[in-house]
């Protein structure tokens, strides 16, 4: 069956609109990003600068990783690699 005018009309609508919401969601995905490497940015400039005061770098960003960890897991890690310290004498 051959599409009338009317329906070409149509369908070149329906694709215009779908390329522009296709458009818009790569746009805000390529914000995001650009977002997500400014932060990742600062982030390496606070650790840069807290290297620069003397801090260990290491050591901060295990302390961070806990800090987003539920204190009964990491307690309840702790004690069970105490134990295991323990019975290989260290």
């Amino acid at each position: 069956m051959k599409q009338t005018a009317e329906d070409e009309a149509v369908t070149g609508k329906l694709l215009a609109a779908a390329a522009q919401e296709l458009r818009q969601f790569v746009e805000r995905y390529e914000r995001l990003a650009a977002e997500k490497q400014d932060i990742a940015d600062q982030m390496k400039e606070v650790m840069a600068e807290a290297k620069g005061r003397g801090y260990d770098t290491k050591a901060l960003r295990r302390l961070i990783a806990l800090r987003k960890r539920d204190p009964d897991d990491v307690a309840e890690e702790e004690a069970i690699l105490d134990m295991y310290k323990a019975a290989l004498g260290m």
